[in-house]
C-alpha cells in the first residue's frame, strides 16, 4: 500500500446512488407498450436485461425481459425471492402497500398531472389560463398593499 499524503484527510464517503438494479425493486416502464406502467424486477438476466413482472392482477404489466434502458428505477422494494410467482409477487405488493407508497410520491403526482394536463380540452386550457390570470391580479394586489 502506498502511503496517503498529507492533504488527504481520512473521512466517510457517502454514496451517490442509493438505488440499486436488484431483486424486489419496483421500476416505471419508460418505453413500449406497458410505459408508464409500474413492474417488480424478478431476476437479472445479465448486464443489460432484467426479468419483470407487474404483477400483472395489479398493474397489467405481465412477466417479460425488458431492456434497462426502457425502466427507471424507483425508491421502492418488496421483500421476495428470485424468480417468485405471481401468487407471492401480489402478496408482497398489498402487504407493503406499493400502490399508495407510489401515488403518494412527487414523482407519480407529476405524471398523473402530466395525463391530466394532456387530456384538456381547448376550453378547458382557456378556463385553466383564466384561474392563473385573476390569481397573479389578487397576488399583486396584496403585493402592491404590502409595499404601501
Amino acid at each position: 500500500l502506498l502511503p496517503s499524503p498529507s492533504y488527504v484527510k481520512a473521512r466517510l464517503v457517502k454514496m451517490v446512488f442509493k438505488r440499486y438494479v436488484e431483486v424486489g425493486r419496483v421500476v416505471l416502464i419508460n418505453y413500449g407498450p406497458d410505459a408508464g406502467k409500474l413492474a417488480t424486477i424478478i431476476d437479472v438476466v445479465d448486464q443489460n436485461k432484467c426479468l419483470i413482472d407487474g404483477p400483472a392482477n395489479l398493474t397489467g404489466v405481465t412477466r417479460q425481459v425488458i431492456s434497462y434502458g426502457r425502466i427507471a428505477l424507483t425508491d421502492l422494494t418488496v421483500k421476495i425471492s428470485r424468480n417468485a410467482r405471481q401468487k407471492t409477487l401480489t402478496a408482497a405488493w398489498t402487504e407493503a402497500d406499493i400502490q399508495a407508497k407510489w401515488d403518494a410520491t412527487s414523482w407519480a403526482k407529476k405524471l398523473a398531472a402530466k395525463r391530466k394536463r394532456a387530456t384538456l380540452s381547448d376550453f378547458d386550457r382557456f378556463k385553466v389560463m383564466v384561474a392563473k390570470k385573476q390569481k397573479s391580479s389578487i397576488i399583486a394586489k396584496k403585493m402592491k398593499e404590502l409595499a404601501a
